[in-house]
């Protein structure tokens, strides 16, 4: 019997010879609003083996705006965000709390959570039910990121310079109401949690790796241990170049990590990190995607192929169509994945 998106997924991550190399493709609005026949092409011939629960969390209190278009958007925690680009998102410009003493009066959005947790869980079960793909909730948990949002950059970067008292317990407020919403999707039917936070610059680390072990690691580790707890894979998502912390978000029982590939010394890659964990994605954004030879997309995949594909698993198909990406090179990268292994 031919095995399901689902069974190929939870195959690739327990690297179980999944019959063939899973596949996601990652969509910004520009997309849609660019290239939509070329999207909905993706999509008919290509169909993602995942597929995200329905998003059961109410809208916050605080929320004005649309994320995606040009102009200010206030987030579910009150973040102002300005966007000068439609179909992508802004950025926060203002920090949220200035005086790093204020973040008592921090109140996260515990409105937007399930409030009746039997009637929720019954709607998310009722979708997995339906479903013969591989299931992630929602991706909300961003700790680093969210206290970027609150802090600003500047102040972030600074606080994580000297963390005292008061930057720990801002970072622990934003956690918990993270690992409350997680707490919610590992009782129901889905077969993975997401969590993120964008922990690369270009060739390094954003902040030490030590400090990361620090602050941030024991973080992702109750996410982890949490997801193991009720029979859930992890998956996390980090743009950038975070080869120093693999071999951590494989101690800590991260199933599978989306990360930009390209950005990486991938010997080195290989040697921390082929065969324990699942490399979900990606191809390149800054030059593979937006060439205009297709054939670019091709070798991409084969370089992926040729450094960390094993027949086992350990490598899902991923990329994400957003701004500058051409329509063709995209086609061509699901081609040639659908070559590997015939």
């Amino acid at each position: 019997m031919p095995q399901t998106s689902r069974e190929l997924v939870s195959r690739c991550l327990r690297f179980d010879h999944p019959a063939r190399v899973p596949r996601e493709l990652w969509t910004l609005p520009w997309a849609d609003q660019h290239h939509p026949q070329a999207v909905a092409e993706l999509r008919r011939r290509f169909p993602d083996d995942t597929a995200h629960a329905p998003d059961v969390c109410s809208p916050g209190v605080r929320q004005q705006g649309d994320p995606y278009a040009i102009g200010t958007y206030v987030d579910e925690w009150g973040c102002r965000w300005t966007n000068v680009q439609a179909g992508v998102v802004g950025e926060v410009r203002d920090p949220l709390i200035e005086d790093l003493a204020d973040w008592r009066a921090l109140d996260p959005p515990y409105e937007i959570l399930p409030t009746n947790w039997t009637t929720a869980r019954d709607q998310v079960n009722r979708f997995c039910a339906a479903s013969d793909r591989f299931v992630r909730m929602p991706c909300r948990g961003r700790p680093w990121e969210r206290y970027q949002f609150i802090r600003g950059p500047a102040n972030a970067y600074l606080d994580m310079a000297a963390p005292d008292a008061d930057v720990r317990g801002l970072l622990r407020r934003i956690h918990e109401f993270y690992l409350r919403d997680m707490e919610f999707w590992v009782t129901t039917d889905i077969d993975c949690i997401s969590f993120m936070d964008d922990w690369g610059a270009q060739d390094r680390l954003l902040i030490s790796p030590e400090r990361w072990r620090e602050l941030f690691k024991p973080l992702y580790r109750e996410y982890c241990d949490l997801a193991r707890a009720h029979g859930k894979f992890a998956f996390m998502h980090s743009d950038g170049h975070i080869l120093s912390i693999y071999p951590d978000l494989i101690e800590i029982g991260v199933s599978g990590v989306n990360s930009q590939l390209f950005c990486m010394d991938r010997t080195e890659l290989v040697r921390v990190a082929k065969g324990r964990i699942t490399f979900w994605g990606e191809i390149d954004r800054q030059h593979v995607l937006p060439s205009r030879d297709p054939q670019a997309g091709r070798d991409a995949v084969r370089a992926i192929v040729r450094d960390l594909y094993d027949p086992s698993g350990g490598v899902l198909a991923q990329f994400e169509f957003g701004p500058a990406a051409n329509p063709e090179t995209a086609l061509a990268i699901f081609e040639e994945w659908d070559r590997v292994g015939c």
